[in-house]
């Protein structure tokens, strides 16, 4: 069931996937939206209830003035209080990784459990792909064609415009919004206090073996890895094994 609440003026949107289990937050990443989580929602009910955020300026949430890092935070932060679950166990993909460890680390009192999927510490994102992205095209087949293998990724973000075929997201707030995310995030990493799943895929462009093995070091025990055959997307690749990684790990931390 789709639904919203409003934040400083502006719309946000979620997804809650219903079921009678305990609520998991799911965070997407860029070029994405709630949506994306559907599949893990129906392989995970009925003991988890997934509920997945639009985050702004994607799928049905507003547009926002910035993009920066605490905005998207204090955004869980009102999603939080929308949801009143209390302590809860929180996933995310991307930028929506990076988004829950930092919501994990300012505010230990909301999260349970941590889930973070193939983002690093340290992020250094690469935005060309997003200005070499389609503006509109005149069907859905012609903006599949222009994606190429990308499109299976972005799918859940089409959406028909007046103008014709293109995304729920705008290409200039998604560069914006991929600036802010860059830089080092690790005093914010390592305050962590709650179990902690990184998962990594292995063909993954995004986080290094090396990074990943990091992460989990400095946590000092305080995270399981775990490295799935799936690109930067684990979700999306490897859907059956993450949604086992996922189940086995909350069964244990709850």
């Amino acid at each position: 069931m789709r639904e919203f609440f409003m934040v400083g003026g502006r719309k946000l949107s979620y997804l809650d996937f219903g079921g009678p289990g305990t609520p998991l937050l799911a965070l997407h990443g860029h070029y994405n939206e709630a949506s994306t989580f559907a599949p893990l929602a129906a392989a995970l009910t009925p003991r988890w209830r997934v509920i997945a955020l639009d985050q702004r300026g994607h799928g049905d949430s507003d547009r926002a003035r910035t993009y920066e890092r605490d905005a998207y935070v204090a955004d869980l932060a009102a999603f939080h209080r929308q949801l009143a679950v209390g302590p809860v166990a929180v996933l995310g993909h991307s930028l929506g990784g990076v988004n829950a460890y930092q919501f994990a680390a300012r505010h230990p009192d909301k999260v349970s459990a941590l889930i973070v999927e193939d983002i690093g510490a340290v992020v250094d994102c690469d935005w060309s792909f997003t200005t070499r992205l389609p503006d509109v095209m005149p069907s859905r087949e012609a903006l599949v064609a222009a994606l190429g293998t990308a499109a299976p990724y972005l799918e859940c973000s089409f959406r028909w415009t007046e103008r014709g075929w293109g995304f729920s997201f705008d290409t200039a707030d998604t560069v914006a919004s991929q600036k802010a995310l860059n830089g080092d995030h690790w005093d914010d990493w390592t305050a962590v206090s709650c179990p902690t799943l990184l998962v990594r895929g292995t063909r993954s462009d995004e986080l290094a073996a090396e990074h990943a093995a990091e992460m989990a070091a400095r946590r000092a025990g305080g995270v399981r890895l775990a490295e799935l055959p799936a690109g930067h997307v684990v979700h999306h690749d490897a859907p059956a094994r993450f949604a086992d990684e996922v189940t086995a790990f909350l069964g244990v931390s709850r």
